[in-house]
């Protein structure tokens, strides 16, 4: 199969243990040395139609990714296992701390 990174905005991420629909990916992290892939990237639900902000951005390393379909993409994220957060919202440039 082959993509590009403009195509995975286009998909939805879903969990595979439980069926949970998390929302469309809104960017990528890139390991610039390799060209690779190192997760992806749902932006944060707006709270109060916005006025409020936003919630934190979800992020899905590359390793819980287990299928990719025509609309979506399958990760497999156990029950209350939040992830990481980038802590930034949508539009910031800043990069994460390692």
């Amino acid at each position: 199969m082959e993509a590009r990174v403009a195509d995975l905005r286009c998909k939805e991420i879903i969990n595979v243990a439980d069926g949970r629909r998390f929302g469309y990916v809104g960017d990528v992290e890139l390991d610039l040395e390799s060209g690779r892939i190192r997760a992806l990237v749902v932006p944060g639900r707006l709270r109060l139609f916005g006025l409020l902000g936003r919630e934190e951005d979800q992020v899905f390393p590359w390793e819980t990714v287990r299928r990719f379909g025509e609309d979506i993409i399958l990760v497999e994220r156990e029950e209350g296992a939040g992830g990481r957060s980038l802590g930034r919202r949508r539009g910031s440039r800043t990069l994460p701390e390692e």
